[in-house]
């Protein structure tokens, strides 16, 4: 019988393999962070790891493969972390902040995931089918582990398993979207660790002690707007106008589906039908045609006509539901092209970082006046914070829109922020 032996040629050959392959996977990481996976090339990547573009291309065919590879390496180390977690920890106990805590400790991990989670929200990235199934597999463990949570008493029994695993999974990935842009105000793991806290009491729970609500309601705030400075002038002849929101509505569709980086002037001039010359008659630049888009988004999300500011700030803050179903059903691309750009402009240096810097700030103090409004009158229990509140539910909107973009049928926005208001603003 004829042995079979691997020379040591061959076993050094393999080692190097490995240790080319690695190098490969840090620097496209490195770059996936640093410019975003649309704006990093092969050849980039190729550089920052010191091999050739064909050398690069022997180890990875494409750049979906190479990013399959480095959303893999995290994932996997991530998944071990929350089996093993709770696994070790007490029965029922729910082990999210430690996780969490893990993944902050993990160089570059909350930039590349809170960065992809947008960047991969068309169903045409290379990462959106990976993305949606980390969803559905962090929503199984999450609702299991609320389950056995119940089980052992740590959570309470009227609480819905997998109704919480959904939110806790939305709220997680907003809230790491948000402490990149406001870290002086928001902290991932502190505010997992006071949500698994409130868990062990019952749904809608209100201290005995506290008044009940007021009959005369404390002024309701205002709700901001972000497009006001910024909207769409109606001036000039008709044709003008209306060219100057066709080429809106095309940057709008491209910026979606592809990204800012990833999109030129000339593939918006082309799907519009305008030469590039004409396109930039009307917008000076390309960071000129982002800032219109983003205005114009928000000029259509408030200019919805059902709105009608409520009288107390309990009534503003329970309607927030509606206004959520009404976008997802009229305006699916405007939640797209949100999710696209809020995440892809995480680092500093990109054109709509201040704006979205700007306008979470704005939510997050609109919510928290909302909340205190609230406390004032009665309405929301003495034992909450009425900050903490306003940064649950911004983060908690932000990724319910982000997992509502790879599942739609399994994830209802309205649905899930009305259980969750339904529990922090109880009705009894």
């Amino acid at each position: 019988m004829a042995v079979t032996t691997i020379s040591p040629a061959a076993t050094a050959r393999s080692a190097q393999a490995e240790r080319t392959r690695a190098a490969i996977v840090s620097a496209a990481h490195d770059l996936f962070v640093a410019r975003g996976y649309r704006a990093s090339s092969l050849r980039d990547v190729a550089a920052a790891a010191g091999i050739s573009h064909p050398g690069l291309l022997r180890h990875f065919a494409t750049k979906d493969a190479l990013l399959a590879a480095v959303v893999e390496s995290f994932e996997r180390d991530n998944e071990f972390a929350l089996l093993e977690q709770l696994a070790a920890d007490e029965p029922g106990t729910l082990g999210y902040s430690l996780v969490a805590q893990r993944n902050e400790e993990v160089p570059g991990y909350l930039a590349l995931f809170a960065a992809l989670t947008g960047e991969a929200s068309s169903p045409r990235h290379p990462a959106h089918e990976i993305v949606r199934d980390r969803y559905a597999q962090l929503r199984q463990l999450s609702a299991d582990a609320v389950e056995e949570a119940v089980a052992q008493d740590t959570v309470s029994s009227d609480r819905d398993p997998a109704g919480e695993a959904v939110r806790i999974a939305a709220a997680w990935d907003g809230l790491q979207l948000l402490e990149q842009y406001l870290p002086e105000r928001v902290d991932v793991v502190t505010a997992l660790e006071t949500y698994e806290e409130g868990l062990a009491l019952p749904v809608g729970w209100r201290d005995p002690d506290d008044a009940p609500p007021a009959g005369h309601a404390a002024p309701v705030p205002p709700m901001p707007s972000f497009a006001a400075q910024a909207a769409s002038p109606q001036v000039g002849y008709r044709v003008g106008r209306e060219r100057r929101a066709k080429i809106l509505d095309g940057a709008i569709a491209l910026f979606a589906r592809e990204g800012y980086g990833d999109t030129s002037l000339r593939d918006i001039a082309e799907r519009v039908g305008v030469s590039k010359s004409t396109l930039l008659h009307y917008y000076g630049s390309k960071e000129e045609l982002l800032s219109a888009v983003l205005s114009e988004r928000d000029h259509l999300i408030e200019s919805r006509g059902s709105y009608v500011r409520a009288t107390r700030a309990v009534d503003e803050l329970r309607a927030l539901p509606r206004g959520a179903a009404e976008n997802s059903a009229t305006a699916p691309g405007l939640i797209e092209v949100y999710a696209v750009l809020s995440c892809e402009a995480l680092p500093a240096d990109h054109p709509a970082h201040a704006y979205f810097e700007e306008r979470f700030r704005g939510v997050l103090d609109h919510f928290a006046a909302l909340f205190r409004a609230a406390q004032e009158d009665g309405d929301l229990p003495s034992h909450r914070d009425p900050e903490f509140e306003a940064v649950w539910l911004t983060a908690l909107w932000d990724g319910l829109q982000y997992q509502w973009l790879y599942d739609r049928s399994a994830v209802d926005v309205a649905a899930q922020l009305t259980a969750h208001l339904d529990d922090v603003l109880p009705r009894g």
